[in-house]
């Protein structure tokens, strides 16, 4: 019988059996199609090294007018900035405990911090900010000066009150001279060296070490201090060779040979009275001055004030305290309470990650379930939306304030110092600041009187990277100043936190509670979709409401301006809303309206395009090619110019095995440069997103697989799509051929298998004893790389796959390619021994490297008899 190609329909149909679908495709992972062939999609990369915290919900990405790309990346925990492949945190701060006292407390060996803060406010899984800790072994220590010292004899003896003497001890004798007897040449100041000494209380003293005595005159001088220039006593006695690091107290000045944030040695002289080393059990530094103000050590290792001043999630939460933890075990030395002042900064309460069932009274809709028995539902999960306006974002989670974050500021905190004056002078380390921008003042001491951290004010009287603030909005218009005086302490920020629209300068009855907020293309409108009414009350999930146009902050409908609302009818709440060309279709949980611009009076208008129509969450819906695709509940759908169910060849498939209850987690994204649709979401087992499903526009085609994604973004700006993994991170996608989640590359485990299919309509058994492969290995990256072809036999649709698979042979073999040039080349034949009514041809690819597309393959097959073995 002569070779029969093996060329199947394109896509993936599951609507019916194996059997009926002969001549397609029935099953697939990590395969897409192209020009009607299967081939393995692309890999994915991580962007950096760098991790988030939470997981990721939203991605949304921009260009500063400086040509600076960001990220705006919304996790159930924290908001950040990504950029350069750093995640800079902004998220909104809920309030603020300034000059906390000691309040860290830690065990040896534990890497369990409590923190004692008073009525705290924040609950478990919070993230809290500190600023100005010192390390838990932080300790003070001073140079050792001897007291009571009488000039004893005439050649170089001294008496002092008890202390730690040692021969070849540097003692620096300074001051005017006074009172009685002598020494031979002394200048203020001259260093000496001890020669002799019983230990404690009596020692001679040389010009040189080793030298021969000085001449004295016995007696008692005055007005002298006697400073032994190697010692220092501790407050705390520490071991041999403990590592530390040197600080000193503003304006004050380490003693000459020692120097600040700079690594030495303790070697015990006894007790409490060491001296410093730059090697463990080395040489003795000597100092040639006092120093001033106040000398802190701390040990190098524990808890250090680098690990304390960083962003820490909050446990075990009671009214007063609550506990963090630490990247290191606490050591011995780690008894201190991290200094004072330390200032705790704290973001608004997290978000959970997935949908949790709630059962019972209280748990649905007024009326839902049967009575005294209540109803079943699930707690929202913490998702997000937003959009830029010009350079700046602006953001909210759903249930919650809108955000704003000023690109200006930067997304990390930028460095300031202030002037104490009247008024109060402000000068930004990097870049500038425009009048009446709202800000937030940080700080790791304490600001000074006038200012209070956490509080929102107003810029004025901007000039270059000096400035002014005002309290209000108002007062910054009218260029009244704050005065600051006193003192003040630790270092100064501009904070990089978002900050609520409410706090905007110029806001006007802003919605305190939205659930969407997104900026038109269409004159550029900031509009909240579920939103607090206009006056203030409860949010209403069913009102529109817009600002005035080219702003953030007018939301008072006026005759002067474009603010506005408009309230939709159909279902109970607004899900979502996709910008199309022009208009903004709306979905409610029932209902699709079209919302379009009409100019004043009216301003925004709404058209109900559809009823008794689902959306499956707050994400599922996206706009590819001019068309609205979105999943529904039981189907998918699409909007062209009017609503039509989505032709599907996976429903049966995709929807028998689907959680629902986890559908705040679904969400679509694009991937226009292989014409494509993307929806993740949760299988009927899973509470976290672990499959997929694409639908090709172009060919008008469906497939799936399996991967774990948690928001996603097309290539648009970027170069590549983006996709937000569990690891914490984004990843770059359709960037080379593996798995590069973590910096250690995964081979992606690929595969299409056919339907089943026959000779005629199966009267006779057919043997297969030969494949002749058809497939290009273009795009791997691997030497030599391979696939595994497999033929599955079936005596009847009912009888499962033949065991052993094969007659006396194999059922599979390897494919591999062994050069590329002039054409490539790769294994001719693949022989088998295969019997079977029914057979199905199945490709799988699992090698680093590997890239695949398949032809068009053929296989020996002849007819083998009516019955079976």
């Amino acid at each position: 019988m002569p070779l029969q190609k093996i060329l199947f329909k394109p896509g993936i149909n599951r609507e019916n059996t194996r059997y009926t679908t002969e001549g397609g495709y029935y099953d697939c992972d990590k395969v897409r199609f192209r020009q009607g062939t299967p081939e393995k999609i692309g890999g994915w990369q991580q962007i950096s090294t760098s991790t988030f915290k939470g997981t990721c919900r939203s991605l949304w990405t921009w260009d500063s007018l400086g040509g600076v790309n960001y990220i705006g990346v919304g996790t159930n925990l924290q908001f950040y900035i990504a950029q350069g492949g750093v995640y800079d945190d902004i998220t909104p701060l809920r309030s603020v405990q300034m000059a906390l006292n000691g309040p860290f407390a830690a065990t040896a060996g534990s890497t369990t911090i409590t923190v004692t803060a008073a009525s705290h406010g924040a609950s478990d899984n919070d993230f809290v900010n500190f600023l100005g800790a010192v390390a838990l072994s932080t300790q003070t220590f001073a140079g050792v000066t001897l007291s009571g010292v009488v000039i004893t004899g005439i050649a170089g003896q001294f008496s002092c009150t008890a202390s730690v003497l040692a021969v070849g001890q540097p003692v620096t004798i300074s001051g005017v001279f006074g009172g009685t007897g002598s020494i031979a040449g002394y200048v203020d100041p001259t260093t000496y060296f001890i020669i002799a000494t019983n230990g404690t209380t009596t020692f001679t003293l040389s010009a040189t070490s080793g030298g021969s005595a000085i001449t004295t005159t016995a007696g008692t001088p005055t007005g002298l201090t006697y400073r032994v220039t190697t010692n220092f006593t501790l407050s705390t006695a520490l071991a041999q060779n403990t590592p530390v690091i040197l600080t000193i107290s503003a304006g004050g000045a380490l003693p000459t040979g020692l120097a600040e944030n700079t690594q030495y040695y303790i070697n015990v002289v006894s007790g409490t009275t060491v001296n410093f080393t730059n090697v463990p059990n080395g040489a003795a530094i000597s100092t040639s001055s006092a120093g001033s103000g106040t000398f802190s050590l701390y040990v190098n290792s524990g808890i250090t004030a680098e690990i304390l001043n960083q962003s820490f999630q909050i446990s075990n939460v009671t009214t007063n305290t609550y506990t963090i933890e630490s990247p290191v075990a606490a050591g011995v030395y780690d008894v201190g309470g991290g200094g004072n002042p330390v200032n705790a900064y704290y973001e608004i309460t997290a978000g959970k990650d997935a949908a949790q069932p709630l059962t019972g009274w209280g748990a649905g809709s007024w009326g839902s379930g049967a009575w005294g028995i209540g109803t079943t539902s699930v707690s929202p999960i913490r998702t997000w939306s937003q959009a830029n306006f010009g350079q700046d974002l602006i953001f909210n989670y759903r249930g919650g304030p809108m955000y704003y974050w000023n690109a200006s500021i930067g997304a990390t905190p930028n460095l300031v110092t202030i002037t104490i004056a009247t008024p109060g002078v402000f000068t930004l380390g990097v870049g500038a600041l425009t009048d009446t921008m709202a800000v937030v003042l940080l700080s790791t001491g304490a600001l000074p009187t006038g200012l209070v951290s956490g509080t929102v004010y107003y810029v004025s009287g901007a000039s270059g990277s000096t400035f002014r603030l005002a309290t209000t909005y108002a007062n910054a218009i009218a260029g009244t100043y704050i005065t600051t005086s006193g003192t003040q302490s630790g270092t100064h920020y501009v904070s990089s936190y978002a900050i609520p629209v409410t706090s905007l300068g110029g806001a006007s009855d802003v919605p305190a509670v939205v659930n969407f907020v997104m900026v038109s293309d269409a004159s550029r409108f900031t509009i909240a979709f579920g939103a607090t009414p206009y006056g203030g009350g409860d949010l209403d999930p069913m009102l529109i409401r817009w600002s005035d146009q080219e702003s953030v902050v007018e939301w008072t409908p006026a005759a002067t301006n474009q603010a506005g609302f408009i309230r939709l009818s159909h279902g109970s709440e607004i899900r979502t809303a996709v910008q199309a060309r022009q208009e903004i279709v709306v979905f409610t949980d029932a209902s699709v309206y079209s919302l379009q611009y009409l100019g004043p009076p009216y301003v925004w208008g709404s058209q109900l395009l559809g009823d008794n129509i689902s959306i499956a969450g707050f994400n599922a819906a996206v706009i590819a090619s001019g068309v609205v695709y979105w999943m529904g509940i039981d189907k998918f759908y699409k909007y062209d110019g009017r609503i039509q169910t989505l032709r599907c060849d996976l429903r049966q498939y995709i929807f028998q095995d689907i959680n629902l209850d986890q559908q705040s987690q679904f969400f679509a994204g694009t991937s226009e440069g292989f014409n494509e649709v993307w929806w993740f979401y949760c299988s009927s087992g899973s509470t976290v997103i672990d499959k997929y499903v694409v639908y090709n526009y172009a060919e008008d085609i469906w497939y799936y697989g399996t991967l774990g994604r948690t928001a996603w973004l097309d290539s648009g700006i970027n170069q590549y799509p983006i996709g937000a993994t569990y690891a914490n991170n984004l990843v770059y996608h359709e960037y080379g051929v593996d798995d590069h989640t973590t910096e250690t590359p995964v081979a992606i485990d690929s595969y299409i298998a056919s339907s089943e299919f026959d000779i005629g309509d199966g009267h006779n058994f057919g043997f297969i004893w030969r494949i002749i492969p058809d497939i290009t290995f273009r795009g791997s990256s691997t030497a030599s790389p391979q696939v595994t072809m497999t033929i599955k036999p079936l005596q009847s649709s009912g009888s499962g796959y033949n065991t052993p698979e094969s007659e006396g042979g194999v059922s599979s073999g390897t494919v591999t390619r062994t050069a590329t040039v002039p054409v490539e080349q790769f294994t001719q034949y693949v022989y088998v021994r295969v019997r079977g009514r029914q057979m199905s041809f199945r490709v799988d690819g699992n090698q680093l490297g590997l890239q695949w597309q398949l032809g068009a393959p053929r296989i020996d097959i002849k007819p083998d008899g009516r019955r079976g073995a």
